[in-house]
């Protein structure tokens, strides 16, 4: 961890900082400026707990782009998504480009160190939303994933929910990840071996989903238009696995009062009570520290599961 940056980053900062982060010059802006105003947390607060826990966050965003979602002023205040990388920029902030259906190409901003983590976060980024792709290949995912959406079903549905999704997959021979969103509900992740296409990972995710809502139907339900999803079903949310669609990442803090913070949790954690409200931005560095990074297996290179008997 950068020392210089945590310690121009100490509870309190006002004002401005220019930091140097591995000979990379940063200027921080507006560290006073209340982003939880009844929790008394700042910007400046914000940025720190990036900094804290940058080392376990990076490897999971690195060589991905970004899509912004900008809270210029705090957690409860308008916010809008931005993909193109602002002008001027940093030199030292990398890109990555994609050619949208309408032909445009937009220079998304990646977060592959400590100095560009803090540049999108001094623009307001309270999460931070990455393509589920690398920019070497951006079509082809890393991971297939579901997120559990309670809508108005109580949270110990949808740890039940979350229990029900992993058996089956575990029976299926791909065993997921778990973390809190950090909102509302659970995100099951899958690490996968690269080669089917965004769009065919959607379709293995939309035939999961559909067969786990048909089999509990009183609990689940696979319907993404609002008008038409029963009410007190937990939605197996399979379309997020869409192309250039995101979830907040590992790590994210969320806009929300708690402050709480996107956290990867063990399913013994779940069965023992375990709710979104427990991981915020004050304790979750302290977690780190404890447990270190849960979803480290979701980095390697081994124990991905081949999708290749799905098609």
């Amino acid at each position: 961890m950068n020392a210089e940056a945590l310690a121009n980053l100490e509870e309190g900062a006002s004002g401005e900082r220019t930091l140097r982060i591995a000979g990379r010059e940063l200027r921080l802006t507006h560290l006073d400026k209340p982003f939880w105003p009844e929790l008394g947390i700042t910007k400046g607060d914000l940025l720190r707990y990036y900094a804290q826990v940058a080392p376990v966050l990076l490897p999971h965003v690195a060589d991905r782009a970004m899509v912004m979602k900008r809270y210029p002023n705090g957690a409860f205040g308008p916010f809008f998504f931005m993909k193109r990388a602002p002008v001027p920029r940093p030199e030292w902030v990398k890109t990555c480009s994609i050619t949208h259906g309408s032909g445009n190409v937009i220079d998304f901003p990646v977060i592959g160190d400590l100095a560009s983590l803090l540049w999108v976060v001094n623009l307001g980024c309270i999460d931070l939303n990455p393509w589920y792709a690398r920019c070497d290949d951006v079509l082809r995912p890393d991971y297939l994933h579901f997120d559990l959406d309670p809508g108005q079903a109580p949270w110990e549905q949808v740890v039940e929910v979350g229990f029900i999704l992993r058996d089956v997959l575990k029976g299926l021979k791909m065993p997921p990840l778990v973390k809190t969103s950090g909102s509302k509900g659970l995100h099951l992740y899958i690490p996968i071996r690269r080669g089917p296409t965004q769009k065919q990972v959607w379709t293995i995710a939309k035939a999961l989903a559909q067969e786990l809502a048909a089999a509990h139907p009183e609990l689940v339900t696979a319907e993404y238009r609002i008008a038409k999803r029963p009410v007190g079903r937990v939605l197996v949310d399979y379309n997020q696995n869409a192309l250039g669609r995101t979830l907040a990442s590992i790590y994210s803090v969320r806009p929300t009062p708690d402050a709480s913070v996107s956290t990867p949790v063990t399913w013994e954690e779940l069965e023992k009570g375990a709710r979104i409200e427990d991981f915020t931005l004050r304790n979750v560095p302290a977690r780190v520290k404890r447990r270190g990074d849960l979803w480290k297996p979701l980095l390697s290179a081994k124990g991905r599961v081949d999708l290749g008997r799905f098609l």
